[in-house]
């Protein structure tokens, strides 16, 4: 097995919500966004059923100024990265465990297009060797 597909997760969904960006002392920046992804199956009854999975993307460098300069509410997106597993202490005192996705490549997906437009955006994918060290 390649060690590239060690800890590797790809997921297309609908962001959530406007990026959440924070910039470091030395001018870097990160940023944060919800992708919803969905699923839907039939239960015994023959309903059909509709689940929602919430992650939470976290992207670094030259990608975090591409997503916040992009309005993607909405948008479907596609993204490969890998899990990063982290914990904090609430407000109460509690300890909680989070889960990301740190993105290495990404791409928006266009549902519709007019009949003359491009069918692909370079500038809308960034691979994780494009980024700043």
């Amino acid at each position: 097995m390649k060690n590239s597909l060690v800890n590797s997760a790809r997921l297309m969904g609908n962001v959530g919500g406007m990026p959440v960006v924070r910039t470091f002392s030395n001018g870097r920046k990160v940023a944060y966004l919800s992708l919803a992804t969905n699923e839907s199956y039939t239960n015994k009854l023959g309903e059909k059923v509709e689940l929602t999975d919430w992650h939470r993307l976290t992207f670094w460098g030259k990608q975090a100024e591409i997503i916040e300069k992009i309005e993607t509410k909405g948008q479907s997106l596609m993204v490969e990265g890998r899990l990063k597993y982290g914990q904090y202490t609430d407000n109460e005192g509690v300890v909680r465990y989070t889960t990301d996705i740190e993105v290495s490549e990404f791409s928006f997906i266009i549902k519709t297009l007019k009949p003359n437009a491009p069918k692909t955006f370079p500038e809308m994918a960034v691979a994780k060797e494009d980024l700043p060290i």
